[in-house]
């Protein structure tokens, strides 16, 4: 299994165009973080998890040709709002399949509505909605076991495939979650920033949470600019605890 962070960023703590923030003014590319998306390849199988803003910058540039599943954790728009840019891949292989909740689902349907229409205009791309549920399920031959968590109150899906887990946009994972991620080697947990926060792990959080967890390997991702150089805050991190980045590709 392949793993590719197609982007690590987050719209939380954006700031004001036009300032002087050092981060984003960078010459570091692993300071440049695109909306969290992670693109898996299974054999021959290649899903993808959320639909940013920025999605088609992220597929053009990991040079993605085809998807088997899209899975999404939950609706808010830095996760959902690239999802009509999956076009290229209707035209090529015809509907694609989704995976989520009922209540992502719903959103999807509301904010897409022309995706969903009986007279569909010509050139919309066409999905097949598969709803998750709290079992284990399969996408492509693939299987992929859901892995609720809250985010601040509202409950948001992680993934987990083989000894992969992947869980963004939290800031508690319950007692019966953290049993379906016993034995994860590769852990991918959200830490947004240094100073506390209402709905996101801050850095020292998730540094708890990941060595609660005991993956191998923990890579931090939904980075917002307020946590700092790549750099400097790797050198800070615990054995084994890593800042994910655009572009990092990791092997299982």
């Amino acid at each position: 299994m392949r793993v590719e962070f197609l982007g690590t960023g987050t719209s939380q703590g954006v700031p004001v165009i036009g300032s002087d923030h050092p981060v984003c003014l960078s010459d570091d590319p692993k300071d440049k973080r695109l909306r969290s998306s992670v693109l898996i390849e299974d054999g021959t199988k290649t899903f993808v998890i959320d639909t940013g803003p920025d999605f088609r910058q992220q597929m053009l540039r990991s040079k993605t040709t085809k998807l088997d599943g899209i899975l999404f954790t939950h609706e808010h728009k830095d996760h959902i709002a690239g999802f009509d840019d999956i076009r290229p891949f209707y035209f090529n292989q015809g509907a694609l399949d989704v995976y989520c909740d009922e209540r992502v689902k719903a959103s999807i349907r509301k904010s897409f509505d022309y995706m969903f229409q009986d007279f569909r205009y010509p050139g919309v791309p066409e999905v097949n909605m598969h709803n998750i549920e709290k079992d284990s399920f399969e996408a492509a031959g693939v299987r992929f076991t859901p892995l609720p968590v809250l985010h601040y109150k509202l409950p948001v899906l992680g993934f987990r495939t083989g000894g992969f887990s992947y869980i963004t946009d939290a800031n508690h994972i319950p007692d019966e979650t953290l049993e379906l991620l016993n034995g994860t080697e590769v852990l991918v947990l959200n830490a947004l920033r240094k100073e506390d926060h209402i709905s996101h792990f801050n850095l020292q959080q998730a540094i708890e949470m990941a060595q609660k967890i005991g993956a191998k390997r923990t890579y931090f991702t939904h980075i917002s600019h307020l946590l700092g150089f790549h750099q400097e805050v790797e050198v800070e991190l615990p054995e084994g605890v890593y800042l994910a980045y655009d572009g990092l590709s990791i092997n299982l």
